[in-house]
């Protein structure tokens, strides 16, 4: 597939909106009939998985609505899965009655895309900051032409924003002290727009418009800044930096893990997860391991880049199969009442 067709592929399923739903028919029967809820931004690779499975006898019906909404449908159990650019507070997943396991599944880098032609900007930490402080109001305080800038921000609250604040933060008192972290803040400046999409057309539409976008929405008069990581080096959001800044990350033993502010590569990138119930699982249990087997298979995660996401690093690859593997245990069956 060419990078155009690509790019045109995520950009229709974005258009699809919050409620989207993705169904994808398959022959298996009944009991490997799984319906799932939440993040946008990997819909697109879930997609083209959930494709793939139609055929293996798995039929995906998967609805992007957002991380909070699929958090939410996970917790009243009425999904048999749910997704989260953010993983679960701890106190949120004890409160889960049949537990929880956490995956991620692919990852992307969050990009701080401009419209200016002609300008080529390298961020420090701090020059990021302020912009989205509204301190930094031209783009010739940073080297470029006289051109105001006109910040996007996400008007809906999101995995990306939580994410994108999270990095602020740690690059910044300041920003810490001030709107801090959140899946919507009151940004100090700018405009809303609401998902990926919107922002890009905002962008694409504002000569001197700056905002944040998951990295494969950089397109047409759109460039994305060089940011300086923790160790001063500046990066782009391309798939070989975000690799390495992926690669630093210690999950942990929840795989929930994060770094808001890597030493190496490109400096704000996240994981995004799946949520599964440990146990009560019932005939379900049979799809849930095929479906994400796949999803962790050498086939699956080498789908990624080309689809504008990052297939995971093998460290966390290896240990996410060895957590899917725990989903319906013996053991956590039993605890069912």
């Amino acid at each position: 597939m060419s990078q155009q067709r690509q790019r045109l592929h995520r950009s229709g399923l974005a258009a699809v909106g919050s409620l989207s739903v993705i169904t994808l028919a398959a022959c298996g029967g009944p009991s490997a009939s799984l319906q799932g809820a939440g993040a946008s931004f990997p819909a697109g690779i879930y997609h083209r998985w959930f494709s793939d499975l139609a055929s293996q006898g798995v039929r995906v019906n998967y609805q992007s609505v957002g991380s909070g909404a699929g958090v939410r449908q996970f917790q009243a159990g009425t999904v048999d899965f749910g997704a989260s650019d953010a993983p679960l507070k701890p106190e949120e997943a004890k409160a889960i009655a049949r537990g929880v396991v956490q995956l991620p599944l692919t990852a992307g880098a969050i990009a701080v895309a401009y419209n200016l032609p002609g300008c080529t900007l390298k961020l420090s930490q701090a020059q990021l900051v302020a912009v989205f402080l509204g301190k930094i109001t031209n783009f010739k305080q940073l080297g470029c032409a006289d051109q105001t800038i006109q910040v996007v921000f996400r008007s809906d609250g999101s995995g990306s924003t939580y994410n994108f604040t999270k990095s602020l933060a740690a690059f910044s008192p300041g920003w810490s002290q001030g709107p801090g972290v959140g899946k919507s803040v009151n940004w100090p400046t700018g405009v809303g727009a609401k998902g990926n999409e919107g922002v890009a057309a905002n962008l694409l539409q504002t000569r001197g418009a700056i905002g944040y976008v998951e990295s494969s929405y950089v397109r047409g008069a759109l460039q994305a800044a060089a940011l300086a990581n923790r160790s001063g080096q500046f990066a782009l959001p391309d798939n070989s930096n975000a690799s390495k800044a992926l690669a630093s990350i210690n999950l942990g033993p929840e795989l929930t893990g994060s770094d808001p502010n890597p030493g190496t590569g490109y400096p704000i990138v996240s994981f995004t997860w799946v949520l599964l119930y440990k146990s009560g699982n019932g005939a379900k249990l049979p799809a849930l391991q095929k479906a994400f087997a796949y999803a962790l298979s050498d086939q699956a995660q080498a789908e990624a880049p080309g689809l504008g996401y990052i297939s995971l690093p093998a460290p966390v690859l290896q240990k996410t199969r060895k957590a899917l593997a725990t989903v319906g245990s013996r053991a956590a069956q039993q605890k069912v009442p």
